[in-house]
């Protein structure tokens, strides 16, 4: 089936955990200057590195028979970086032929997204685009990556308004089906001081073909949790459209947790305890991981979910 008709029928969908920072501390890997770990595609002990984490994640998937989505390492690279680099398009090519030979290795039901970013910082939202510069900086990147064969297009870590209406329109230009996943504060707002629902409102009504559903990754299900919680976002639209969280392990906001020395993370059942509570709220579908997260967070976050689903 196709990931669209997937999403729609299935309860429980699992997404990759950690990626790049599994391989900063457990393999020692530096980050391309330019494109951070897309550019890394061209060496093989970091292909093989990632190959092991994706086979981990994928493993926890069809041991407890849900479909798994993985996303391309292409956050950053954008059509800007890419020009200032020594890099062509090609190199976002090479990473989704990448993630496909890993899924042809396997018989389960596995989804590729081409995961995209904004220009600027994503936690601080410094060079934020308005909605006709989003449109004319993403859709190259946009349509690379369809034109690689992805299943769908993930924008990642969102943080303003304006460039994501932008990044979405963009992307239903494609005709693939696509996720917006917001960079989410406590006060249940985007860095650019929108709220969950108003952002999910506006994104909604500026396009044609809609986002299948919206998410956030990067923060603490706690962190969601009270982000929801607040009267502006406790609503039906939220309920109905918000489905998904890739979490960091970590209650630290991410400026707390960038650059730190030592890893942030709490015990594997702790965070799959605390997604299970964000059902008092919403009924998410995609669990995922991000900051502190390993195999160890992401399969006890398999079982949990999926016994609790199951039971109700």
């Amino acid at each position: 089936m196709k990931f669209n008709e997937v999403f729609e029928k299935a309860s429980v969908i699992l997404m990759e955990g950690a990626i790049i920072e599994r391989l900063k501390r457990e393999y020692n890997v530096v980050l391309d200057s330019d494109i951070d770990l897309a550019g890394l595609i061209y060496d093989k002990k970091v292909v093989d590195a990632m190959t092991t984490i994706f086979n981990e994640y994928i493993s926890i998937a069809e041991k407890y028979k849900l479909p798994f989505i993985m996303t391309t390492p292409t956050r950053r690279a954008n059509i800007e970086r890419i020009s200032n680099s020594k890099y062509s398009s090609d190199v976002l090519k090479e990473n989704v032929r990448f993630l496909k030979n890993i899924k042809e290795d396997r018989e389960s039901e596995i989804f590729i997204g081409g995961l995209m970013g904004c220009k600027g910082d994503a936690y601080k939202a410094t060079d934020v685009l308005s909605i006709k510069e989003a449109v004319d900086f993403h859709s190259w990147q946009a349509n690379i990556l369809c034109e690689s064969g992805v299943d769908f297009l993930f924008a990642g870590i969102m943080p303003a308004l304006t460039e994501t209406i932008g990044m979405a329109k963009s992307m239903e230009m494609t005709k693939l089906p696509y996720i917006i996943s917001f960079m989410i504060k406590e006060d249940g707002k985007l860095i650019d001081g929108t709220t969950i629902h108003d952002a999910i409102t506006k994104i909604d009504e500026q396009t044609n073909r809609n986002p299948i559903c919206y998410m956030t990754n990067c923060v603490h299900p706690i962190t969601l949790k009270k982000a929801l919680s607040h009267s502006y976002n406790d609503t039906e639209t939220v309920r109905q459209r918000f489905k998904g969280i890739q979490a960091n392990a970590s209650c630290l906001s991410p400026d707390e947790l960038d650059g730190s020395d030592l890893l942030k993370s709490s015990l594997s059942q702790s965070l799959a305890s605390d997604m299970i509570k964000l059902y008092e709220n919403i009924t998410p579908k995609i669990f995922g991981g991000c900051c502190g997260t390993t195999n160890l967070h992401i399969e006890m976050i398999a079982k949990d979910i999926k016994n609790y689903v199951e039971k109700k």
